[in-house]
């Protein structure tokens, strides 16, 4: 932190080339395809590396921070304080664009200099890895630039409480470093290098993103020694901000009543060639901004800069902290948005006692606060248990330990995180309004969606439809009151699949309820149409002049709006050189297959299937003679459908193969008419 840097920041930057010699070392200890290069060292000549054999990551690494490695366009750093005041997630990315992004590629390939593949000014997939391999535990061993004490407003260097990183908790991963499918890209040229090695000039100016996150199935990345008071008392939080050219940091704290920034300092260190220091406060840059998070929980944003014509001045962020009542504090106010006393606050029936029963878009017009703090919702409940919450996005939480509970009222006031309530309060009931199943139609066409009212609405107006990702039915309205109410939600449109129900319901007295509804249903997939046109001679196939080829023409579409794909089998051999031109298909298909059977195969039965994207399958057999053979018992029998199958999905209904039946028929009747 701050007591590091003070003293030491230009040594620290000038210790890259140590970084590189870590990296080097760690390249011909390591276990990539990059570490097969063969690399002799005399021992009888002195090396660059010989005084660092010794040396571990951590050695390396240690006092090194981000921008010493990276210089980036722009960079975000969001820092999670734990509930435990002792550890810590931090998220940190950064931009690097144009010119910078080649001069990254360029450093990074000069590391392997003296390996196979390094210093060849191509950057590959397999120096990216390695650099990926090691990433953590240097990263692990470097400052964080952050640190904390306990107390009275504190500026300088003594006794701060360092945040460290977590090498086990820390996630890498970089974007475009090497691009994939860039117009330059080559497979790896030099040897050893790994399967599906790929390389892309280092002078590419494609922009790059490096990226640190908490890793899987972690806790934290950052610790500190735990504040003794968690918070309750004054604190100072100093960040290290020199050579951060344009970052931005984000803090979000603990739950912790009436905590709040009481003021800040940006204070600029140089040392003067005669020795003597000078401190001055930076009032070019803004301060630190503070914010409430609906649950109640403080936020600072502060965003930083710093000219490469600034160095070497030391620059530092000192923001203090406290729990004390601030001098003088108005209380939150109601909206004209929020609701009226009486207003019932409809639920939807579930599993959970978790239940989002106000969405954040809406909470956040329900009132304001005049200082600027922020506020929250204190509602106490008639019902035993029930409590309810505003989480960070602002959706209204409302928890109740009995799932059969329907319904509550509750008195809520308007509370500031220093404690000042609203005036007057809200009388709102909390419930459900309904419950609801559903099922598929027996024709499989549509849901039947069953409403039932709870009671606690007279009546209300609910408007749903079938709804997927991308599509959704047409939407049907029906009015509730006393009695349970069906409506068919049309599957019209939908492709096969998971299907859910969407809507809204209304009422005077209440808020609008959307809703999303699970019943694990699923729409069936209807077998595609297959139809094979006549010819101007009423037969099912046309000869090619030799008698060695004939043409089958027709059309196929899917009654689901899926694709289909089409195949031919003739004695056995099967074929998809169909030519398409949007539902039309046309193949020619040689019998020279039929032929060469023995005894030679003079009546040809064509199998053709179509398939959909869904997995459902028709097969129509079609009957083509050879009129140049005096055993055909049958000159032309229509095409016959012998089989629709349904892969994974239910089988289709009568009213569906009846449709089916129609629409090929029309089809048909369109080839002849053509």
């Amino acid at each position: 932190m701050a007591g590091h840097t003070r003293c030491g920041i230009s040594h620290l930057l000038t210790r890259s080339s140590t970084a590189i010699g870590l990296i080097f070392l760690m390249l011909l200890m390591g276990t990539s395809p990059l570490f097969n290069a063969q690399v002799s060292l005399d021992s009888s000549e002195p090396s660059t590396a010989d005084g660092r054999q010794a040396l571990s990551i951590e050695e390396e690494c240690d006092g090194l921070k981000f921008e010493d490695l990276f210089d980036y366009d722009f960079a975000s750093f969001i820092i999670n304080v734990g509930d435990d005041w002792a550890t810590a997630e931090m998220d940190a990315g950064s931009f690097v664009n144009g010119s910078k992004s080649s001069v990254v590629r360029e450093n990074l390939d000069g590391l392997f200099e003296g390996l196979s593949g390094g210093a060849n000014e191509y950057i590959s997939t397999d120096e990216r890895d390695a650099v990926r391999a090691i990433g953590p535990k240097c990263i692990g061993a470097m400052d964080t630039r952050i640190g904390m004490k306990e107390g009275i407003a504190h500026r300088g260097s003594p006794d701060w409480n360092n945040m460290s990183f977590v090498e086990d908790g820390i996630g890498l991963e970089e974007i475009d470093l090497v691009p994939t499918n860039h117009p330059q890209e080559r497979s790896c040229q030099n040897l050893g290098a790994a399967q599906g090695c790929k390389e892309v000039p280092v002078g590419i100016t494609d922009d790059l993103q490096i990226m640190m996150f908490l890793a899987a199935e972690q806790s934290n990345n950052v610790r500190f020694d735990k504040l003794p008071n968690d918070g309750d008392s004054n604190f100072t939080l100093g960040l290290n901000v020199t050579n951060m050219s344009y970052a931005h940091l984000e803090l979000n704290f603990p739950l912790k009543q009436g905590l709040r920034l009481a003021n800040y300092s940006i204070q600029d260190t140089l040392v003067n060639s005669d020795g003597t220091v000078t401190v001055t406060e930076n009032e070019l840059l803004s301060g630190p901004e503070a914010l409430y998070l609906p649950d109640g929980r403080l936020r600072v944003n502060q965003v930083v800069s710093y000219a490469p014509s600034e160095y070497p001045i030391l620059r530092e962020l000192f923001i203090d902290f406290t729990t004390m009542a601030p001098e003088s504090n108005n209380a939150p106010e109601w909206s004209s948005n929020a609701p009226e006393d009486g207003t019932i606050i409809p639920m939807l029936d579930g599993t959970s006692s978790d239940i989002i029963a106000v969405n954040g878009e809406q909470t956040e017009t329900w009132a304001s606060d005049s200082d600027g703090t922020g506020w929250k919702l204190d509602c106490t409940f008639s019902e035993t248990g029930w409590s309810s919450s505003l989480d960070s996005d602002g959706n209204m939480i409302v928890s109740k330990p009995n799932l059969k509970a329907t319904s509550s009222d509750a008195e809520c006031y308007v509370v500031d995180p220093f404690g000042a309530a609203s005036i007057d309060s809200r009388n709102w009931t909390f419930g459900n309004v309904f419950t609801s199943t559903a099922i598929l139609s027996t024709t499989g066409d549509s849901i039947e969606l069953t409403l039932t009212p709870t009671g606690l609405i007279n009546e209300m107006t609910i408007s749903a439809h079938a709804h997927q990702m991308n599509a959704m039915g047409q939407m049907r309205t029906v009015t509730l009151a006393s009695d349970a109410s069906t409506i068919s939600l049309p599957l019209e449109g939908l492709s096969p699949g998971m299907v859910m129900v969407m809507g809204q319901a209304q009422s005077s007295t209440m808020l609008d309820l959307d809703f999303m509804l699970d019943f694990g249903l699923e729409k069936a997939s209807l077998p595609p149409v297959i139809v094979v046109n006549k010819n101007l001679d009423g037969m099912n196939a046309t000869w090619d002049a030799d008698g060695f080829t004939f043409t089958l023409q027709g059309d196929v579409l899917d009654p689901d709006g899926e694709d289909v794909t089409l195949s031919l089998s003739l004695c056995g051999y099967p074929t998809n050189d169909f030519s398409r031109v949007g539902s039309g298909w046309e193949i020619d298909v040689p019998i020279v297959s039929c032929s060469a059977q023995n005894p030679p195969v003079t009546v040809y039965d064509v199998i053709l299937t179509a398939t959909d994207e869904s997995g459902t399958m028709t097969t129509l057999a079609v009957f083509v003679p050879n009129p140049y053979s005096n055993d055909n018992t049958d000159n032309n029998e229509d095409p016959q459908i012998i089989k629709e199958t349904e892969e994974g999905l239910p089988a289709i209904s009568l009213l569906a193969t009846l449709s089916i039946t129609l629409l090929g028929a029309a089809f048909a009747g369109r080839g002849r008419r053509d």
